[in-house]
């Protein structure tokens, strides 16, 4: 059976990566923070953020309900308060959904 490499998770990750991962602003994930108890990265000696998986999970619902849906900050906040579960359930569903659309997109390229 051959080797199948798998992607090195990271415990932590820098505020940098994380703003690089959904194409915002340092800024924003400051602010973020700042509005949203869900996001609440730990702070290494220098006081340098270290954002955890919990935390992406929580900024990726974030972004959803306000970037892509358009809600007021106070609205996904109601949201995430109201429905958590249901909303990161949702959340989920829609990214394997997106993944599963690129990996067929990716296929029929190199099928042509």
């Amino acid at each position: 059976m051959p080797y199948k490499e798998k992607p090195i998770l990271k415990k932590y990750y820098n505020i940098g990566e994380v703003a690089d991962m959904f194409g915002v602003a340092t800024s924003l994930l400051r602010f973020w923070e700042k509005e949203f108890d869900e996001v609440n990265p730990k702070k290494n000696r220098n006081g340098k953020r270290q954002y955890t998986q919990k935390d992406i999970d929580s900024i990726k619902l974030i972004y959803h309900l306000v970037k892509e849906k358009g809600y007021t900050l106070a609205g996904a906040r109601d949201i995430i308060k109201s429905q958590s579960n249901k909303s990161k359930n949702k959340l989920d569903v829609i990214s394997s959904l997106k993944d599963v659309r690129n990996f067929l997109t990716d296929l029929r390229a190199n099928i042509s």
